[in-house]
């Protein structure tokens, strides 16, 4: 990340991550394919989805939408953590506008910020491996890398840990 990089802490109560996702798509459109915009599950003061922003045009974003005060808290621990690399979903990044259909391993890495593919289970992962890509891919930061989970796909190959649409929890009760 360049010298200009500013990372901006947010949290406005987001109570699931598909209402933070959307959130974050339709804010970032038009501040730059630099950014990095993640998500980051918070306990306090009570559960919900935090944000981070980091790129040159983060500190727009910020001016958009003020944190509440009970929520700052929240907000600088999701800035400290994606400035740490440590923990976050990256939901918009460069190159998740080409994160569709299938690709290879290979593919995935060259097309964006994406910097490692893991699969659950050990199942290896090769170059030439296919990544079934659902058009839903949401890397998380790890050790200070952006990194793509995945498990084995039925076709073949791998597919993201994280699907598009989760059943909600005893969505059959």
């Amino acid at each position: 990340m360049g010298a200009a990089e500013v990372i901006v802490g947010l949290s406005l109560g987001h109570r699931t991550l598909r209402a933070a996702d959307h959130w974050l798509t339709e804010q970032v459109t038009g501040l730059g394919a630099d950014l990095v915009a993640c998500t980051h599950l918070v306990a306090e003061p009570y559960p919900h989805v935090a944000l981070s922003v980091a790129g040159p045009a983060a500190e727009r974003l910020a001016e958009l939408a003020d944190t509440p005060p009970e929520l700052r808290v929240a907000a600088a621990r999701a800035a400290g953590e994606h400035a740490a690399r440590r923990s976050g979903r990256a939901v918009c990044y460069p190159g998740a506008d080409r994160m569709v259909g299938t690709l290879t391993v290979a593919e995935l890495l060259a097309a964006g910020a994406i910097e490692r593919v893991v699969a659950l289970g050990g199942t290896p992962v090769a170059p030439d491996m296919p990544v079934h890509t659902r058009d839903f891919v949401r890397p998380q930061w790890q050790a200070g890398e952006l990194v793509l989970v995945t498990m084995p796909h039925h076709a073949g190959g791998l597919a993201p840990f994280e699907v598009p649409d989760p059943t909600p929890c005893c969505a059959a009760h």
